[in-house]
């Protein structure tokens, strides 16, 4: 064939591929839309859809509305399960658009919107936006639009997490939500997070909205070590949040820094990963009194109630103005350090007897259907367990809780000093790395 000649093939066949995809592009993008709103397509191509969103928090069309991840859930059939933030009465519909595997036309399903109860007050609240998984699809990626919303071309796309489970790979982790404000608390998140490793946790997930850059090069250690994984939590971006539980206290638009929405996030992030997820803050840990670790704990605690996916530890206030008389460690080096030195505190306040107090917990994520932050809001299996206060106890080195309670009454509990040996060490240890000190 000369050269000519194959110019010619080269150009007609050039031209009738551009015929072919331009006869393509336009029955595409020709749908019908006369009484779309009564009568919306079931099937559209997803051509357009693009790469998933890689944000944390992503607003939908209607501005009241806030994905942020979906998950495939099929302990009772085949469910995408969206955690979502969403305004309790400005919002009333959504629909779920899926991607499936098998070919390149995708269905629109109508959702349903399941608001968590522990929403105290605030408009904005978290809530599952749930959608059944369409028959011979098992898609990949979805969207979620505002039900009145008809341009299909601008929809975020949204990876569908989850949809490969298998055993644990992890043991325990650590959810730890949300960490705003300029947190600066140094000294007692690296006390804390080297505590967590002496109990066994193999990964400590941070909802991060603002630190200092101390804090920030502390993090980037732990992530270097492949303790913390960090995810992005720019909650104010989007909405007006308060850094109190309960709109009463300061009426903005979502409470504690989106922090329940947070902690349901990380227990669906760790649904298959973790056999164990606690649920606490950084300044709290789960002290054992009577094993050595977490693992000893759970065996004990599983063997003694079986069938159960939900523990709760009961909060002990160590206050943190309230001063040991004398310390028998030398931990000189660490003045320089901002934030509380745990070791320090060792004066609890008596809880009330007969009345509750406060609890954080120590979950199987496969049991647990929606979460707020001190129980479970739904889940399967048996009732949760109040832990004894003589088996384990929450510790809780943070500002004064009772006011009713004089300094006077106040009970000396040395139970954190059991580990100076192995933590003082480790803490030096990570100061030193990260120049703290």
């Amino acid at each position: 064939m000369s050269i000519y000649g194959g110019k010619v093939a080269a150009g007609t066949f050039l031209f009738i591929f551009v015929l072919s995809f331009t006869s393509y592009y336009w029955k595409r993008n020709t749908i019908e839309y006369d009484n779309r709103k009564n009568n919306p397509p079931k099937l559209y191509d997803c051509f357009h859809r693009g790469l998933p969103t890689r944000d944390t928090i992503t607003r939908l069309k209607d501005n009241h509305s806030f994905i942020i991840d979906p998950y495939f859930d099929n302990r009772t059939g085949s469910l995408i399960r969206a955690i979502s933030i969403i305004h309790f009465e400005k919002v009333k519909e959504l629909s779920c658009i899926f991607c499936c595997q098998s070919g390149s036309e995708i269905p629109i399903v109508t959702a349903e919107i399941d608001f968590h109860t522990d929403r105290f007050d605030f408009p904005y609240g978290t809530a599952d936006v749930l959608c059944l998984e369409p028959q011979n699809c098992s898609p990949k990626y979805m969207s979620i639009l505002p039900s009145h919303d008809l341009d299909f071309a601008q929809l975020p796309m949204f990876e569908i997490k989850n949809r490969h489970s298998g055993e644990p790979l992890l043991g325990f982790t650590v959810c730890i939500s949300t960490m705003f404000g300029g947190f600066n608390n140094v000294l007692q998140f690296v006390q804390s997070v080297e505590m967590y490793k002496i109990l066994g946790a193999q990964k400590v997930v941070v909802y991060k909205n603002e630190c200092s850059r101390l804090m920030e090069r502390v993090l980037e250690h732990y992530v270097s070590e492949g303790v913390v994984e960090i995810i992005r939590w720019p909650i104010d971006t989007y909405l007006r949040a308060s850094s109190y539980w309960h709109h009463s206290m300061d009426p903005q638009d979502i409470g504690y820094y989106g922090q329940i929405a947070a902690l349901n996030d990380c227990v669906y992030h760790n649904m298959y990963r973790s056999k164990y997820v606690l649920l606490i803050d950084t300044d709290e840990i789960i002290l054992p009194l009577k094993d050595a670790d977490w693992k000893s704990l759970m065996e004990r605690l599983e063997r003694d109630n079986p069938g159960a996916g939900v523990f709760l530890f009961e909060n002990y206030v160590f206050r943190n103005n309230v001063f040991a008389d004398t310390v028998p460690f030398n931990f000189s080096s660490w003045r320089s350090v901002p934030g509380v030195n745990i070791f320090q505190h060792t004066f609890k306040e008596p809880n009330r007897k007969g009345e509750f107090n406060n609890r954080k917990m120590v979950v199987r994520p496969e049991k647990v259907v929606q979460t707020s932050v001190h129980s479970v809001l739904k889940m399967y299996g048996v009732d949760p367990v109040a832990v004894p206060s003589d088996v384990a106890i929450l510790y809780h080195c943070r500002r004064p809780e009772r006011a009713d309670v004089s300094k006077e009454a106040l009970i000396q509990d040395l139970v954190i000093w059991k580990y100076n040996a192995s933590l003082i060490a480790n803490v030096d240890r990570v100061l030193h790395k990260c120049n703290c000190l």
